[in-house]
Order: C-alpha cells, then structure tokens, then sequence
C-alpha cells in the first residue's frame, strides 16, 4: 500500500515554524488513510484490489491536491476520487455496472428480515429476537454478505450506514441525483436484508422452523 510520508528532513523544534503545506496535506492523507482503506475493500469486495484502489486514490490526490479547498472535506473528497476510480476500473475491465431499472421489483425487494426473523424463530426464548440475529456475524460475515451486493447498490450502503454520510453527500460522492441514491439505498438495504438471512442459513448460525421437522 503507498504510504504517504511526512517530511522528515527539518532538523528544527515542531514549534520553530509552521508546518509547510505539503506536510499538512501528508498529515490529511495519512489521518484518513483507514478510513479510505475500509471504504475501497467494502467497495471492490477484495482487498487486494482494495490495496490498488487506494495506491490509485492517493496517487490521484496528490496530482490533485490543489482541488481540495476545505481540509474539513478530506474525506469525503478522497472518497469521491475513490469511487470514481472504481467506476473507471470497472469499464476498463468490461464490468460497467448495471442495475435493476427501478420501477421493476424483483424478490428480493418483497423480502422483510425482521419479519422472517419473527415467523421462524430461531431464538424462542430470547427478549432480542433481531439483536441476536445481529450478533451472530463476525465482521468477515459481514463482509461476504456485502460482496454479494449489486455494486451500484452497495455503494450507497457503505456511504451512509458505514461512513455515516448524510444522503446527500452520498448522492454528490457517487455523482448521481439524490432521489437515484434513495431508490438504490431502498434495494441494497432489501439485498443486506436477504444477504444476511441466506447467508445464515447457509452456514447452519441458525435453525429454521423447517429443519426442526422429522
């Protein structure tokens, strides 16, 4: 992974002189290097690519750095030449992404976690019933649950559920209209929803109603 270092050629005290521009854009980069780490390997869904995507982003935002006027909006910048990227690597690789047109539902959309999770019950004597469905993915299985979700889908979910970004900063950061980020917000929430149920099932972390039958 490229690692952004700080100038260690100033023999001066920390306090002797501000620091130059060039440090202080380092620090930015290097203060939301995680950050921009756990965004690509949740977007690519591997993290060696995740590694390349971020080399990429930072080489770009170097060349760039002129173009981030408020330091406040790293984030969300480093984010946005991060997606972008992303974008260009999937057409270069013949993988643009495609989606279901939004006025077509599809099963998944029809799917309710909460309330498969009631009539099955695989905690009959639990006060939690969904927290402790929650509570029974480690974060890889989390993780492997998200890599099944329509790219396009995905994206809004990792901005706004894991980064905490507000819709529409998600919008601006994936360059589309606020009301296409809701409507692909909507089925990606359904595709984790379903993701999260097949893949318990799948991997025996619970017992439906049908396997208790003889």
């Amino acid at each position: 992974m490229l690692y952004v270092a700080k100038d260690e050629a100033a023999t001066e005290p920390d306090d002797a002189r501000p620091p130059s521009a060039e440090s202080t854009f380092a620090d930015l980069l290097e203060a939301n290097l995680g950050r921009l780490y756990g965004y690509c390997v949740r977007l690519t869904g591997d993290p060696h690519d995740a590694e390349d995507l971020v080399q990429e982003t930072l080489l770009r935002a170097v060349r760039a750095r002129s173009a981030l006027r408020d330091p406040e909006r790293t984030k969300a910048w480093l984010f946005t030449i991060a997606t972008n990227r992303w974008k260009d690597l999937g057409r270069a690789r013949g993988r643009e992404v495609t989606t279901t047109p939004l006025d077509v539902v599809d099963e998944d959309d029809r799917f309710s976690l909460f309330q498969t999770i009631a009539i099955e019950d695989p905690f009959p004597y639990s006060d939690e019933l969904h927290l402790d469905f929650l509570r029974l993915f480690r974060d890889e299985d989390v993780q492997a649950v998200f890599a099944t979700i329509t790219p396009a889908f995905r994206a809004p979910l990792i901005l706004t559920i894991i980064h905490g970004f507000a819709c529409k900063e998600a919008a601006a950061i994936l360059d589309i209209p606020l009301g296409t980020l809701l409507s692909r917000l909507h089925r990606g929430r359904k595709q984790l929803e379903r993701g999260l149920w097949d893949y318990a099932v799948r991997n025996s972390l619970i017992t439906t109603a049908g396997e208790d039958e003889p």
